[in-house]
This record gives C-alpha cells, structure tokens and sequence, in this order.
C-alpha cells in the first residue's frame, strides 16, 4: 500500500488516501474524509512506484 496527500476538489483541504500498488492502473470513487463528497481517483503505478494520479469532482 502507498499513502498519497492530495486536495479535495470540493473542499481544498490537503487528505491522504491509501492506493494499492499491485494494481497498474485502476479507477474507483471514494469520499472525501472531510466533506464527504465523492472523488474519482485514477493512479498509475508502475514498478510499485506512483507514475500518475488524478482526483477529480463528480457532477452531482
């Protein structure tokens, strides 16, 4: 597991999630630890190292 820090695209506020550094590349929603909202996360890893990542908002 790899813990990553990144903003909340609703709230700002610095969170940190725990991504799964088996998997290359997966996408998956989860909440926000301090709104709530739910965020679109896609990392890439390779080499179980973070190449990329993306958080983004989803249209309510």
């Amino acid at each position: 597991m790899y813990e990553h820090y990144f903003q909340c695209p609703y709230c700002w506020e610095e969170i940190s999630m725990l991504l799964d550094t088996s998997i290359q590349t997966q996408t998956y929603v989860e909440d926000c630890e301090v709104c709530c909202n739910p965020i679109e996360i896609t990392p890439i890893f390779e080499n179980n190292m973070l190449m990329a990542f993306e958080a983004h908002g989803l249209e309510q």
